[in-house]
């Protein structure tokens, strides 16, 4: 596994504008009052306030996107069978993980790709929406039937 910077520091936080809570919560666990320049592990974060505000810290204040890339990648990958059991010849998610992967594509390459990678994904979104409706439709009707029974 490839090694990643993992580390930031409260005034990149502060900076970033985090919630009162969440920022209240991570001072306390660290024993601090105000914003420093220390290094601070991501890892810290997560073991203090919990994944929403690790993964917020990952997207906002960062030194680089490498390791918020990496990790958008591997989680669209936990889900790329379902997106191409729906639209099996459509590439735009798996072009999406690749560029996210790829640390010498440029930026606009990578909002490119992850524009595409977006609108591929609301259309699955809307076709998982429309399934779930059905489903819920049958699920409705089975039960009625089975208590009219």
């Amino acid at each position: 596994m490839p090694e990643y910077a993992s580390t930031t520091t409260l005034s990149r936080i502060r900076e970033a504008q985090p919630c009162r809570e969440g920022w209240e919560k991570l001072l306390a666990h660290l024993g601090k009052t105000k914003a420093d320049d220390e290094p601070l592990q991501l890892l810290t974060v997560l073991d203090s306030n919990g994944l929403d505000d690790a993964l917020w810290v990952l997207s906002y204040a960062m030194p680089d996107d490498r390791l918020e890339r990496h990790f958008q990648a591997w989680c669209a990958e936990q889900v790329l069978h379902i997106f191409e059991a729906e639209r099996p010849t459509d590439t735009r998610v798996r072009d999406q993980i690749a560029m996210l992967r790829n640390d010498e594509a440029t930026a606009a390459a990578r909002a490119a790709a992850r524009a595409a990678a977006r609108d591929a994904a609301w259309a699955v979104a809307d076709a998982a929406w429309e399934a779930a409706e059905a489903a819920g439709a049958a699920q409705e009707k089975q039960l009625r039937k089975m208590l009219s029974a």
